[in-house]
């Protein structure tokens, strides 16, 4: 294959910076989903650890080497749950860390951050206004900038669920991955596509948050004004062109996927699978709710990369009138 900027002995190093209790997540047949699904399901578990998200895999990786020989200062900005991430790694590493986030950004993944002891600042407008400020706070105090997805750390950080992937038995041969910034998708894709070519990699985004979809199928950056999902932890509007570099090199295909299949896929995970979920670990049953025939008879592994989800919004989404899914 083309060379990406990631690296597969660097990947297998960034095992050994990651605490333990983000590693080897459970990755399990669930049946119960699938007599609806009509195909094989294997969930790979990524909120059973102490920031309930796969981006700690990546801020363990980042924290560990600013420990050793970088600034004690960091800003990033967050969705929510990088900053979560990023709080938990700095904080066992001595690291002062600032978090940007939206105002707008769920209630429960603000508190949290709070609760880890980062400092919080809230910004009128969305994701992309948080990128702005946490880039000018990182140049005016001269402090590191972490960029989720542009850091090639937390993208070899999660890629690290692919080196786990690879080691199941039996096979699977496809994965579902969360499409958002593009961290998890061009890293778990890289190593898919370094050590198991076989397995098709299906990146997943809503259709109100289509930049990095509609870029990865034009071959360039396609930026939009706005987006229009409750996923928001993939609600991004300007791809980074390093990343959707890497994306084409690893992503077989990109996908969008209509409100009403995520939050059935929500509603599917919580009474199938017992699993409270929020919107974008919800994405790759979305996906397959929407195309059944193309996963008819295949054995699919979707990644659930996230919980954090606000708890009155989830009653609102996982109780609303079955009628409106798929």
């Amino acid at each position: 294959m083309q060379e990406t900027r990631l690296d597969i002995a660097r990947i297998r190093a960034a095992r050994r910076m990651i605490d333990p209790v983000f590693l080897d997540t459970p990755l399990y047949r669930c049946e119960a989903l699938e007599p609806s699904l009509g195909c094989t399901v294997s969930i790979k578990l990524e909120t059973a650890n102490p920031v309930r998200s796969f981006k700690a895999r990546g801020t363990e990786v980042v924290a560990s080497l600013l420990a050793d020989h970088g600034p004690r200062a960091v800003v990033c900005a967050s969705a929510g749950n990088l900053g979560q991430a990023l709080a938990w790694s700095g904080r066992g590493r001595g690291l002062d860390v600032t978090v940007v986030a939206s105002r707008c950004a769920p209630a429960a993944k603000l508190d949290r951050i709070r609760a880890l002891d980062a400092g919080l600042e809230l910004v009128d407008g969305d994701f992309e206004m948080a990128r702005e400020r946490a880039a000018a706070v990182a140049r005016y105090d001269g402090i590191r900038l972490v960029e989720d997805s542009l850091d090639i750390e937390t993208c070899e950080g999660a890629a690290t669920i692919g080196l786990e992937l690879v080691d199941t038995v039996p096979s699977f041969d496809t994965v579902l991955i969360a499409l958002g910034g593009g961290a998890l998708a061009t890293g778990v894709g890289h190593v898919m596509k370094a050590l198991a070519p076989e397995v098709e990699v299906i990146c997943v985004q809503p259709l109100g948050a289509p930049a990095m979809t509609h870029s990865w199928r034009r071959r360039s950056v396609v930026t939009t004004d706005s987006t229009d999902t409750i996923a928001d932890g993939v609600a991004g509007r300007r791809p980074i062109p390093a990343v959707l570099n890497d994306l084409l090199l690893v992503a077989d295909d990109a996908v969008l996927v209509e409100e009403a299949s995520i939050i059935a896929g929500m509603r599917m995970l919580l009474d199938h699978a017992g699993l409270v979920v929020e919107p974008s670990a919800a994405l790759g049953i979305a996906a397959i709710l929407e195309d059944r025939d193309r996963f008819a008879g295949r054995h699919v592994v979707t990644i659930v990369c996230g919980s954090n989800v606000d708890v009155d919004a989830y009653r609102r989404w996982v109780d609303a009138p079955l009628s409106q899914g798929p």
